[in-house]
């Protein structure tokens, strides 16, 4: 019998392992007043005013308000927090910076929002080893700021940098637009400490590149706080390569820009970065930074090559080589670190840019083998004109993690359901071609009706079975990341075009 069938054979009542969506009711005064016997009064947020910027994260169409915000200033009060929900069921959802964009950090109404705010210190940084210590809360642009000193870097770079946190890219393995070449967050890591739901604090991982016994490190990466709260991270550092250039080519139809992402593969070049864009995020992206884009193209690619610099002049010439081969109607190089850091900041500040052409936008994350990336694309222009929205693709065409970007308005009637639908056809694609529904925003609320087209019942019960060792009572983000056996049923049964709509208020969502 093959796997799928078994996996459909696991029925809805049979799994003793299945996610847990009830709890006990919450005396939010009476549970305020145990908070404060070990937090400062101030750290103690209860009255809705205060924690209404806490009632969701960068996907800001997914809203609910929990019962308190706490801000702890130690682990060891982190530890006690987790002992008293523990104790009490109540459910605890971990937040970093709040930028992500799956309703990951969406709170619980019937829970507690442990902010990891205060946890903003680099505590060491050891330039003979090539590592950092640091704080949950420290951001990722922080950690190659401080590390600059030594001729360092941290490598994976998320266009939300500059406010996003090491915390946050732990919880979501995070990329960025050097991933194809530096790895995600997973790749960077060496340990990480952990608050367990009971309260104990355990360290996973150490400081050599590998470690005994099982890959938790891996595991506990990515697992967007269902697992543990993250209060200390240790990555490794990068030395700066000696030169890195960018070669812009533009093309006049996706499928030559795709042939041109295989091909730079296919000659053994991995590129530091490797970022497509299309007609319409073009436009949006030059408008916006004025990086010299040619607003004429169909499609965009930003290929970096680093390293020495004998290495990065032949491949520079290959990559333009090939480019021209391939039918690039226009070839630039950036002849300076200036003109490097235009053309990058064209790229990173996509998002921004369409967020003023549009009144909102959805910002999907969906991941695809590289041969399907013209297939895809052109699908997705069909849902488009199916749809009647507009969408803008910015993507890491070099490991194939596309970000289309739906634009729509929120004040219209029906417009945001449409796009949800809209999104969910693209994740579904994403799927049928042999791909993931996310690459790097995580699963969070956004993507949970999406589970069950690619895991079978059997899948979901094993994940709900490592959700339990880590997590006896279910309190760490309940409803998040994988969806009960009764949910997945249901969703199946429903269809991916009549899903019904999150909780909150639907507002407007500007990643």
């Amino acid at each position: 019998m093959s796997a799928v069938k078994q996996q459909d054979r696991l029925a809805v009542s049979d799994s003793p392992l299945d996610g847990r969506t009830e709890f006990p009711p919450v005396d939010r005064h009476a549970l305020a007043e145990k908070f404060r016997r070990f937090l400062n009064p101030d750290s103690v947020l209860t009255d809705d005013e205060t924690i209404r910027p806490y009632e969701c994260d960068g996907l800001s169409m997914y809203c609910e308000m929990p019962q308190m915000v706490l801000l702890p200033e130690t682990v060891e009060q982190v530890q006690q927090i987790m002992r008293l929900c523990h104790a009490e069921e109540v459910p605890v959802v971990a937040r970093g910076a709040g930028t992500g964009l799956s309703a990951g950090a969406m709170p619980h109404a019937g829970g507690v929002v442990l902010s990891l705010a205060k946890f903003d210190r680099i505590l060491s940084i050891d330039p003979a080893a090539r590592s950092a210590r640091l704080q949950p809360g420290v951001r990722n642009l922080a950690i190659s700021e401080a590390a600059a000193k030594y001729g360092l870097y941290y490598g994976p770079d998320p266009s939300s940098q500059i406010a996003c946190t090491i915390g946050g890219n732990v919880a979501e393995n995070s990329g960025g637009v050097h991933c194809l070449k530096y790895g995600l967050t997973v790749h960077n890591l060496l340990s990480v400490e952990v608050v367990t739901a009971e309260g104990d604090r355990v360290t996973i991982g150490s400081d050599g590149y590998d470690s005994c016994g099982m890959d938790l490190l891996a595991l506990v990466t990515g697992s967007e706080g269902l697992l543990g709260i993250v209060t200390e991270v240790q990555v490794k550092l990068l030395p700066k390569p000696e030169v890195a250039q960018v070669v812009m080519a533009g093309f006049d139809t996706v499928q030559r820009a795709g042939d041109a992402v295989a091909g730079i593969i296919g000659r053994g070049i991995i590129p530091g970065g490797l970022e497509m864009m299309d007609g319409f995020a073009i436009q949006a992206a030059e408008d916006f930074a004025h990086a010299g884009y040619p607003t004429d193209a169909q499609a965009l690619l930003l290929c970096e090559v680093d390293g020495t610099r004998e290495e990065v002049q032949d491949h520079i010439h290959q990559a333009e080589e090939l480019f021209r081969e391939l039918g690039a109607t226009s070839v630039r190089t950036s002849g300076s670190e200036a003109e490097r850091a235009l053309l990058w900041k064209g790229r990173k500040s996509a998002f921004p840019a369409v967020g003023r052409i549009s009144p909102d936008y959805y910002c999907m994350d969906g991941t695809i083998p590289r041969s399907q990336l013209a297939h895809v694309l052109t699908e997705m222009q069909k849902l488009s004109e199916q749809y009647g929205l507009r969408v803008a693709n910015v993507f890491h065409a070099g490991d194939g993690n596309l970000h289309p970007l739906i634009l729509f308005d929120a004040n219209v009637p029906g417009e945001f359901e449409r796009t949800e639908a809209f999104g969910g056809d693209i994740l579904n694609l994403c799927v049928e071609v042999g791909g993931s529904i996310t690459g790097e925003h995580g699963v969070g609320m956004e993507k949970i009706r999406q589970m069950p087209n690619q895991f079978g019942n059997l899948e979901v019960s094993q994940f709900h079975g490592i959700k339990q060792a880590f997590d006896t009572r279910g309190i760490l983000n309940p409803g998040k990341g994988v969806p009960t056996l009764r949910q997945c049923q249901e969703y199946r049964a429903i269809g991916p075009l009549q899903t019904p709509t999150a909780t909150g208020d639907g507002g407007a969502s500007h990643g």
